[in-house]
């Protein structure tokens, strides 16, 4: 388990071998925002995001919270496998989507008493992703416990929807469903069977992540502060954003090297 950041937190130097990699987005390739809508990823980003797809054959996934939808919008030009809430939807290599969902007779009661009770709480927000519900309380953590009570009392009247926590944020979501499992599934699958994996995350959202890496031997990176199930540290998204880019200098140079042998 990592410490708490510091000015020498430790990160890794990724040199030659064959990798997969899978990055969260909120906190670690996207600044946090006020609101979700807010967020971007700079083009810059999206272009080394691009090199570093083509440098591991494809063995690239964004593994987020939001919906593949609203991915691809970020991401764009880039396009590849993704995950979206927490895995419920899942979209692989070949292009084929995976999505769960909820079932009618919980999604539109549900829906409906979240709406009504986030709207008596100015400042929170209620985010709809069709198999999920995010309750945001960034912009109002004086209603921090009311939403939290409200999240825990949905799903125990529901059965088969699980809490996840986050930042100024709780998730209401099939249970089952978790960032973990859906690295192990893109994991069994071409490009990314057979390879190191590499995770990098920031939020409680991401730590099953970091479990299902350590599991596999590969390469578990917490961004920022807090106690972490990764083996690694980046202090902030900037440092994500350095890291990226040494990697990739590190890994054409690899490639280069394997050339001149050949």
């Amino acid at each position: 388990m990592t410490q708490a950041a510091d000015t020498h937190a430790r990160y890794p130097t990724l040199t030659s071998g064959q990798y997969a990699f899978f990055f969260d987005v909120d906190g670690t390739l996207a600044a946090i925002q006020s609101r979700p809508e807010a967020v971007f990823i700079p083009e810059q980003v999206i272009a080394q995001l691009q090199q570093l797809s083509a440098l591991s054959g494809g063995a690239l996934a964004l593994v987020s919270g939001r919906p593949i939808e609203q991915l691809d919008a970020l991401a764009a030009p880039w396009h590849g496998p993704a995950a979206g809430v927490h895995g419920a939807e899942r979209r692989d290599a070949e292009g084929n989507l995976q999505r769960i969902s909820l079932p009618t007779e919980v999604e539109q009661p549900l829906r409906a008493e979240l709406q009504e009770a986030m709207a008596s709480w100015p400042g929170t927000q209620l985010e709809i992703k069709g198999m999920a519900f995010a309750l945001h309380y960034r912009q109002a953590m004086q209603h921090e416990q009311d939403v939290m009570r409200l999240a825990e009392q949905s799903v125990k009247r529901f059965p088969g929807l699980a809490l996840q926590p986050g930042k100024c944020v709780v998730e209401i979501k099939p249970a089952g469903i978790d960032k973990g499992a859906a690295i192990g599934d893109f994991m069994q699958q071409s490009p990314f069977a057979g390879r190191t994996p590499v995770f990098i995350g920031d939020d409680l959202t991401d730590e099953k992540g970091f479990l299902a890496v350590n599991e596999r031997q590969g390469v578990s990176i917490k961004v920022g502060e807090g106690s972490s199930q990764a083996d690694y540290r980046l202090s902030d998204v900037d440092a994500v954003y350095g890291w990226l880019e040494r990697t990739l200098l590190l890994l054409e140079q690899d490639n280069v090297g394997k050339e001149f042998r050949l």
